[in-house]
């Protein structure tokens, strides 16, 4: 897998130390609020994963696996919810879990959904953030790093499944996909 990445964009210890850092900021948010974490299947699991190791307060997790991808390299703009929420939301401070935001789309159709059930509060905290791409109106309140408009994998991130496990972030060869 090593030799299909171009160029390594953050370390396995900078992304440690970056997620430190943002642990801390979300414990004092939401310290005495018990945030429910929701994690957006599969690419955040990693993100949820280390994060949630450095929020020093109580809180729970759930899941969302939504798809805008496919096994295509690029978003199709048409946002299927692919398994939902098993907790209620209502009434609860609400985190959102993402591993990269581009677009947009993704994060604002999940966003205006979850609103729709009456949380406390929605907030979100993306790994990643392409935000030359961003076509939705909608920016991450916490997010871990800024990368550029590239084709991204490692921890956690993907490209037709494979990649997830690297514990780095870097960006792939042009020569392993293909996008048309």
């Amino acid at each position: 897998m090593n030799r299909d990445i171009e160029k390594v964009l953050f370390t396995k210890q900078q992304i440690e130390e970056r997620l430190a850092e943002l642990g801390a900021q979300l414990a004092e948010e939401y310290h005495g609020k018990k945030p429910l974490c929701i994690c957006i299947l599969k690419g955040a699991v990693p993100f949820l994963s280390a994060l949630i190791q450095q929020i020093e307060i109580p809180l729970e997790i759930d899941f969302m696996s939504v798809t805008s991808y496919g096994s295509s390299a690029k978003s199709s703009g048409v946002v299927r919810i692919m398994k939902d929420l098993d907790i209620s939301i209502e009434g609860r401070h609400v985190l959102i879990v993402e591993d990269i935001i581009d677009t947009g789309l993704t994060l604002r159709h999940l966003v205006d959904l979850l609103e729709q059930r009456n949380p406390a509060s929605v907030k979100t905290v993306a790994l990643l953030d392409k935000s030359i791409c961003r076509t939705a109106d909608i920016e991450a309140n916490y997010v871990g790093f800024e990368v550029p408009n590239e084709f991204i994998v490692g921890f956690g991130l993907d490209y037709d499944e494979q990649y997830r496990n690297l514990p780095y972030i870097g960006v792939l060869k042009k020569e392993v996909y293909h996008i048309g």
